[in-house]
């Protein structure tokens, strides 16, 4: 099962859904539900390093 790091929604596969996104932080991999995906992408982009967007 995998849950999101924002909210705890749960996604009742071993991999996350495609509408989900990713990210590593710290060295773990951190997912995220494609509701908190839309609600904080500004600050998921913001960082980023200059070089991907």
């Amino acid at each position: 099962m995998v849950t999101c790091s924002f909210c705890g929604a749960t996604a009742e596969t071993d991999e996350p859904p495609l509408t989900w996104t990713s990210a590593t932080e710290h060295g773990r991999l951190r997912h995220f539900c494609d509701r908190c995906s839309r609600e904080h992408l500004r600050s998921m982009e913001g960082k980023l390093d200059s070089e991907y967007w």
